[in-house]
């Protein structure tokens, strides 16, 4: 198995980016690249740390960050499983990466910038939800954004309801953590997740 392990090696095989992947790459928010974030409910987070490398979903209604200006997000960070794995990554590296997915739209868009996690109080009550407030914002400052081309999304047909896995067909959130730890108890999580994930959302 021949493997590439040089980046002059990869441009052979690649040749040069087209203009259009050039172009696309704004240093701050463009009016357009605004709409598509602020029409994204769903999000990828990418982060770094000693560890390692992380990558966690977000998600919210209506938006998934709100556009402070053109080089400021903010993202709320609403009740999870208290890992904490990005936040933790974020205050010891600050570097993140995003794409977010619009449903319905082919296009994605990218972020690469810069977080940090703030716990003002004004901040968190902004995003006061069914009478609860995150427990921190994280405020992106952009270093790039651009847009994705579509094939990725078209080779999926991820949205296409037709090809939509059945849950039933999958493994449970029980069955998994039962293969994981073998007296855990499978049927009292499964039965509970509804109900639990249901009063728990923020």
């Amino acid at each position: 198995m021949h493997i590439v392990t040089s980046v002059e090696e990869l441009k052979q095989l690649y040749g040069d980016a087209g203009e259009a992947s050039i172009t696309k790459v704004t240093s701050a928010l463009t009016p357009l690249y605004r709409q598509m974030i602020e029409a994204s409910p769903f999000m990828a987070l990418a982060t770094v740390g000693p560890e390692g490398l992380d990558c966690s979903p977000r998600g919210d209604l209506g938006g998934v960050v709100r556009v402070e200006d053109e080089k400021t997000l903010h993202l709320p960070d609403w009740r999870g499983n208290n890992r904490v794995d990005s936040l933790a990554n974020i205050v010891r590296d600050p570097r993140i990466a995003l794409i977010f997915l619009i449903p319905g739209s082919n296009t994605t868009m990218r972020l690469n910038g810069r977080a940090a996690v703030s716990i003002d109080p004004a901040l968190l009550d902004s995003f006061e939800m069914d009478g609860k407030h995150p427990r921190c914002v994280v405020v992106i400052t952009i270093g790039e954004v651009y847009f994705q081309c579509a094939r990725a999304i078209m080779r999926a047909e991820l949205w296409n309801a037709e090809r939509f896995v059945d849950p039933a067909s999958l493994p449970s959130p029980g069955m998994m953590l039962k293969a994981a730890k073998a007296d855990f108890d499978q049927e009292t999580y499964d039965r509970e997740a509804p109900v639990r994930a249901a009063k728990t959302l923020w």
